[in-house]
Parts: C-alpha cells; sequence; structure tokens
C-alpha cells in the first residue's frame, strides 16, 4: 500500500545551530523536510516513505534531487532502500545522533528534560577524564591556547551568543590536549553537541559571566598538572552548566504553553 502522508516543499524551522553540517539550497530542503518528519516520529522506524513519484510530485523536485537527499539520509542511518519495499526507516539504533542535522532535527519541536540528561551524559562520559589526561600531558603551546580561549570568553561573557563560540573552543582544545588522537577525533564528533548545550542555556539574563571562575579553575588545574583537581573542577563546571540549561529548558517549555494557550 503506498504511503498517503504528504511532503511539503517548505522549509521548516530548525534549532538555531551552526553547524558545519547544514546544507543550503534546494537539496537542503529536501533533506530536511524528510529527516524532521522522520526525527519528530511522523515516519516511525519500519514505515516506508512515499513512493518517488508521490515524492517528487509533493515536494516539486526531480527525481535526481530526491535521490540524493535519500543518499544524505541514508549515511545518517534514518532510511534504507532496497528493490521492491522503497526506502524505510531504519531502527531508531541505526540512527547517528551525534550528526548535526539530526540533532538539529531532535531538538527542532522543543527539548525535553530527558533531552538535556542525554547532552550532559554524554559531557559527563568524556569531559572530566579529558581533563585529567589534558593536566598530565598538555604542552606549554596548548596551555597558551586554553588561556586564550578563556580570555575571549572573560570579553563576551555577557553576551550568551558570542560566548558559545570560544567556550566550545575552550572544551574542545581540552579534549585535543589529552595527546590521545581517539579523544582528540571526539572534539568535533561532539561539536554540535556541545553547542546545543551552550546554546541552550542563552535565556541565562545574567549572561555567562557566573561561569568564568569554573572555566578558570579548569584552566589553572590543568596548567598546574593537577590531573584529579581538573577532573573534579570540569565535572563540577558541567553540573552548573546542566543546571542553568535545565532552568532554561523549563523557562521556553512554559512560554511555548502559555503561546498556545493564547493563541
Amino acid at each position: 500500500m503506498k504511503n498517503k502522508k504528504l511532503f511539503s516543499a517548505t522549509r521548516l524551522p530548525r534549532f538555531a545551530l551552526a553547524t558545519a553540517g547544514a546544507a543550503s539550497g534546494l537539496h537542503a530542503t529536501v533533506v530536511d523536510q524528510i529527516g524532521l518528519r522522520i526525527v519528530q516520529g511522523d515516519f516511525p522506524p519500519g514505515e516506508a516513505l512515499p513512493t518517488a513519484d508521490d515524492s517528487t510530485e509533493m515536494l516539486g523536485v526531480s527525481r535526481t534531487v530526491l535521490r540524493e537527499a535519500i543518499k544524505v539520509l541514508a549515511g545518517k542511518g534514518l532510511v534504507e532502500s532496497r528493490p521492491r519495499t522503497g526506502t524505510r526507516v531504519r531502527p531508531r539504533a541505526d540512527w547517528n545522533f551525534l550528526d548535526p542535522d539530526v540533532l538539529s532535527w531532535r531538538y527542532a519541536a522543543g527539548v525535553s528534560a530527558d533531552d538535556v540528561k542525554a547532552l550532559f551524559e554524554l559531557r559527563r562520559a568524556i569531559e572530566p577524564m579529558s581533563a585529567a589526561l589534558a593536566a598530565q600531558r598538555a604542552t606549554p603551546e596548548q596551555v597558551a591556547d586554553l588561556n586564550a580561549a578563556l580570555a575571549e570568553m572573560e570579553e563576551v561573557c555577557d553576551d550568551g551568543e558570542r560566548f558559545a563560540k570560544p567556550d566550545l573552543l575552550f572544551h574542545q582544545t581540552i579534549l585535543r590536549m589529552t595527546g590521545n588522537e581517539l579523544i582528540g577525533s571526539l572534539a568535533a564528533l561532539v561539536e554540535t553537541a556541545l553547542i546545543m548545550s551552550f546554546r541552550l542555556s542563552n535565556d541565562n539574563p545574567g549572561g555567562q559571566r557566573h561561569s568564568l571562575p569554573l572555566h578558570r579553575e579548569v584552566a589553572r588545574k590543568i596548567a598546574a598538572g593537577d590531573g584529579a583537581g581538573a577532573q573534579k573542577a570540569l565535572l563540577v563546571l558541567i553540573d552548573n552548566a546542566e543546571e542553568d540549561v535545565r532552568r532554561s529548558v523549563e523557562n521556553r517549555n512554559r512560554r511555548r504553553a502559555e503561546r498556545e494557550q493564547t493563541s
């Protein structure tokens, strides 16, 4: 039976992320439309997408554009195409949730307490131990890079949007300071997750000035070669950041509910 669910050629809103994986133009519109519908649950795992004929007609694109979009989605683990059975949504366990687009689609309709928990569980699994290794192995040049990122954070700490960039650099630098190429590669892998957690805290009316002492403590412990101290300091930093994000998400969800009630 053909799937009668519809696509639209209108590009849907996405969570505000500046990611390297963001595409542009007609191709991106198709990837966004289908990917978002899948991740948001409109097309559950195991379900077939509309046929190529139906999809191209609904989206107003050529088969070539649709085919390339499906290839992109397959690369993200969302779909698979087989002869005679068409294109179907793969199990959620196969999805690449660290892909920038998949993360963006996941949070496009709002963020829950479970989403926040998942983000910070990822950070706790990686960053504190990385800080301990960084304290043991960092070169003077790397310590200087870390302090440079910290100095930039201090300059823009009252502007949440501008603060996110040096904050990301600070945390990525720590991962690379471990001297472990596998951990260093995580700097790019978790970039979007880090950006997501930073941007979710932008509602804080006081900016991020309150987080600077904790960042300074992390940098100081690393520079002093205190692995245990660096690990503990970064864990406290993450704990406080999660509380910031939790409050921010609660405020956003409350405002959204109030708008829906008055509309």
